[in-house]
């Protein structure tokens, strides 16, 4: 994997407090694991940005590698990974994604 494309993915990370990388955008999401994501982000009242791996084979493939999470959406929060759509899920549904939010100081509408 070439540094450029860590950097890149570096620099997309560091350059949102939330971020999904995911296949498709926020409006046509191509697949239903982003679909779901995004579905979450947007309940939870949350800005978010996102970057569509399918515009760049070489960030799809470096985001594994990044992360070291095999699939793809992840979500990051404040630089940090957090999970892939699963995660996602399991923390909503506990409460747990929107208390790391607060915690993190991340404004959500209400």
């Amino acid at each position: 994997m070439s540094d450029d494309v860590q950097a890149r993915i570096a620099d997309a990370v560091n350059s949102a407090d939330v971020l999904l990388f995911m296949k498709g955008t926020p409006l046509f999401p191509q697949c239903g694991f982003s679909s779901r994501a995004v579905a979450i982000l947007d309940h939870l009242g949350v800005e978010y940005a996102t970057v569509d791996v399918l515009q760049d084979q070489g960030i799809r493939q470096g985001i594994k590698e990044f992360s070291d999470w095999p699939t793809i959406p992840q979500l990051y929060v404040k630089g940090e990974f957090i999970g892939g759509s699963d995660i996602m899920m399991e923390m909503y549904e506990a409460g747990e994604l929107a208390d790391l939010l607060d915690q993190k100081g991340i404004a959500r509408a209400a």
